[in-house]
């Protein structure tokens, strides 16, 4: 981003002489490559962000939520029946403490249930209960997409 020398000639007797007058350009060219740089960096560490808990979720026939300005808060239940909020285990009896501690520190009352599809719907309802009387109430259950349509017919053509 420097900045060059345009050089003019004057007229008259000055004319053998040159004046030198600073350019008022400014070469972009810098800024544009530290930005795509950038650009590619964010592009490659976006996905690495996302929860990394190993669940195998319920596929279903649902569009996807929108997008929110927040991180938004993931509970986790294993197949074995642990629960994780964000990546940290938590005991079911210290989950609605913890989650009314985060509800006071947070400007949404969204949060993300990500249930693996081989517990039972008790455990789940039991998960979101506590999601309740911990000041939440905006609860979304995460699936995969692929699942049985309300027609009966699965998106891959096969029924069932």
């Amino acid at each position: 981003m420097g900045a060059g020398v345009i050089k003019k000639e004057g007229r008259g007797r000055r004319s053998r002489r040159t004046r030198s007058q600073p350019m008022a350009e400014i070469n972009v060219t810098p800024f544009v490559d530290v930005m795509l740089v950038l650009l590619i960096i964010f592009m490659v560490a976006a996905p690495l962000l996302t929860v990394g808990v190993p669940i195998e979720l319920p596929k279903t026939a649902a569009n996807p939520l929108p997008g929110e300005q927040e991180e938004p808060l993931t509970i986790s239940v294993t197949a074995e029946g642990t629960v994780l909020i964000q990546t940290t285990e938590t005991p079911m009896a210290d989950l609605i403490p913890k989650l009314r501690a985060i509800a006071a520190e947070r400007d949404s009352d969204r949060v993300y249930l990500r249930a693996d599809g081989a517990i039972p719907y008790e455990v789940v309802v039991q998960v979101m209960g506590a999601l309740n009387a911990g000041g939440f109430s905006d609860i979304g259950l995460v699936t995969d997409i692929g699942g049985p349509g309300l027609d009966g017919a699965g998106t891959d053509g096969e029924n069932g």
